[in-house]
């Protein structure tokens, strides 16, 4: 056996390793990594990403609900409009139809008073002509009772 102790010795006292040394050191500080990555998994990404996944359904949630009541207000809006437009329509009707018959009204009374009036004028009309007669033969009456009157005063 071929020991050399200088030989020995530079063994253990050698430098080794530089850049890519895989002593024992490196199987800890993977382990360690290892741990430290489940720990901050656990301690603050778990919270972290449950808070996130609460607050996704939370606007998940609130989106769906806005979309169906966005949903409702348009099928309301549509139903309004219908009923809207329906209302229209017969109110528009409604006035032609009392449009029509009031001047259907407003054309009859018209016509009663027309032909009102003109019988009432017939009957002044014909009153007046049998007054007249009435009238122009109590004025010659008068007159002729006042021309002797004038004669006699003339006369006398």
């Amino acid at each position: 056996m071929f020991f050399n102790f200088n030989s020995f010795l530079m063994i253990g006292t050698e430098k080794t390793g530089g850049l890519f040394d895989f002593d024992g050191t490196l199987p800890v500080i993977a382990l360690e990594f290892v741990i430290f990555m489940f720990a901050l998994n656990f301690i603050l990404y778990t919270p972290l990403l449950d808070a996130i996944d609460e607050r996704n359904i939370y606007i998940k949630k609130s989106l769906d609900e806005a979309t169906s009541l966005i949903a409702k207000s348009s099928q309301l809006n549509t139903k309004y409009e219908k009923k809207a437009s329906k209302a229209q329509k017969a109110a528009k009707l409604d006035l032609l139809t009392y449009q029509k018959l009031y001047k259907e009204i407003l054309d009859e009374k018209m016509k009663s008073s027309q032909t009102f009036i003109d019988e009432f004028l017939i009957e002044t009309t014909e009153n007046f002509e049998n007054n007249k007669e009435d009238i122009l033969n109590s004025f010659d009456n008068d007159i002729d009772s006042l021309s002797s009157k004038i004669i006699k005063k003339i006369l006398a």
